[in-house]
């Protein structure tokens, strides 16, 4: 064999080399990830080969599956009120990452979770049947808050402050997910939704912390009573008003003139919602006493999974104490969801202790058994009984005789706290209105927390007040909750 033939031989079989090499790589160590991959068209096809498991709201299926017409994509993803259950299930799309509780218990609900597999599937390999996904939602308590919420933009959440389930997740304008759940189609209402400037597709309920204003005013309260800033929600507190933020010349005022806001009370400064109060309050607290309970209450919970991830409500560190002060009515840097401020009642309601929010409480194989139960939640106590019980005491005189006075049911004793947060620079835009809440039935043990945000309304900015907005909402979700 000359040279040259023997130079070409041990290059091809070097070539060959090689390309074993690399078939090995991508077969044993790339394999799992291209299988993966958000484009593999295997991935669709096998996923929507046959009828996907539920997500169950009160017994019922709020999600169905239909058979396709033509295509390699033997089924698509069918919604019973997808608007209504938009915000908790998310959508499940050929043509999409599922979201929400679709793309959470996504290997549940389409058979590929290990969990499901009998003996006979793994021996057979065959893919095991869809399992179902259990919500604590409470149909009631939800169509209450989507009808209440109507046309705004808003949202809102109940929990039941005894045991963390949560009874609505509401957020609106909504959207239908079937017109995302086929492929042909999905393109066309993805561009609409995702261009529409009132943004349908986000989850405000859980996703889109903003002011809370003087909702905040609770925790403030919270923290001067644990700390022994003042020994009850009847004494007199040190507060001059108007109240000069510190380190400048501007007066803090209050929205009603007239209210008996100097030197006020707890009470009375949750009664009227004295700016002047809760401003100094922080104050006197400072920022770290007021951020650790804060925190106690969920702020600044980067992993806040209810089992969706809800966004960070945050409570900001290193102010001037001008800063400081606008804190205490909720304002500056403080943002929250209305799962937060849902949280803030709810834990108030029960005593001081918070159990864990949660809208899952089982996963079940098709045959009903039980993969994981999460009906047993986490639970801490985060402030004294003693405090919680003024508190709720407070709350009840602004529903009766304060600025929450829509909130009122009959047959049952409500407590409430209204806000109002400034929207854009210089407060430019229309305010946000606030309302977070509890309501017990006086003739059985029911009781529910909610908490409810108006972003954007008909009402003319004169007419904007929590009062007048988001209690009226609260207050249909409330009355829903408690006749069960």
């Amino acid at each position: 064999m000359n040279k040259t033939i023997r130079r070409a031989s041990v290059f091809t079989l070097l070539l060959v080399f090689a390309l074993l090499v690399r078939a090995t790589w991508v077969q044993f160590y790339e394999g799992q990830a291209l299988a993966d991959d958000k484009n593999n068209r295997r991935n669709a096809i096998e996923t929507y080969a046959e009828p996907l498991g539920n997500i169950i709201v009160a017994g019922r299926s709020v999600t169905g599956s239909a058979p396709t017409e033509g295509g390699d994509l033997a089924y698509k993803r069918t919604y019973e009120n997808g608007k209504l259950y938009a915000a908790v299930t998310g959508y499940a799309s050929q043509a999409y990452a599922p979201t929400q509780l679709e793309g959470i218990y996504q290997d549940v609900l389409n058979g590929t979770d290990p969990r499901l597999k009998t003996v006979m599937d793994t021996v057979t390999g065959t893919r095991a049947e869809p399992g179902n996904v259990v919500t604590t939602i409470d149909p009631d308590v939800q169509k209450a808050g989507f009808e209440a919420l109507g046309e705004t933009k808003g949202a809102a959440v109940a929990i039941d402050p005894g045991t963390g389930e949560i009874l609505a997740v509401v957020a609106t304008p909504s959207y239908d997910p079937t017109s995302l759940t086929d492929a042909n189609t999905a393109g066309e209402a993805w561009e609409r939704l995702t261009d529409d400037p009132d943004k349908p597709l986000t989850n405000r309920a859980l996703r889109q912390p903003l002011p809370p204003g003087s909702t905040f005013k609770l925790v403030v309260a919270a923290a001067a009573l644990e700390d022994g800033l003042y020994g009850s929600v009847d004494e007199k507190t040190d507060s001059p008003d108007p109240y000069t933020l510190p380190g400048t010349v501007t007066d803090l005022t209050n929205e009603n003139p007239n209210a008996p806001c100097e030197n006020a009370t707890i009470r009375t400064a949750l009664q009227y919602s004295c700016n002047n109060v809760f401003a100094k309050m922080a104050v006197d607290l400072g920022q770290d006493k007021l951020r650790a309970m804060a925190e106690e209450f969920g702020f600044n919970n980067e992993t806040q999974d209810v089992p969706v991830r809800a966004y960070t409500s945050v409570y900001p560190k290193d102010m001037n104490e001008s800063s400081t002060a606008l804190t205490g009515i909720g304002q500056f840097d403080v943002t929250a969801t209305p799962l937060q401020m849902a949280m803030v009642s709810a834990a108030l309601a029960n005593g001081g202790e918070l159990v864990s929010p949660h809208m899952v409480s089982q996963l079940t194989d098709s045959g009903g058994d039980v993969l994981e139960d999460h009906t047993d939640p986490d639970s801490k106590r985060i402030l004294s009984s003693t405090t919680a019980e003024q508190l709720q005491s407070a709350m009840r005189t602004v529903v009766e005789d304060g600025t929450g006075s829509n909130a009122q049911i009959p047959g049952a004793t409500v407590g409430g706290k209204t806000g109002t947060a400034q929207h854009g620079e210089n407060n430019s835009k229309t305010p946000y209105a606030w309302f977070t809440s509890y309501a017990e039935s006086d003739s059985s043990d029911r009781e529910v927390a909610v908490a409810v945000i108006i972003e954007q309304s008909d009402a003319a900015r004169s007419e904007v007040s929590g009062n007048g907005l988001a209690a009226p909402v609260a207050k249909a979700m409330m009355e829903a909750a408690l006749k069960g």
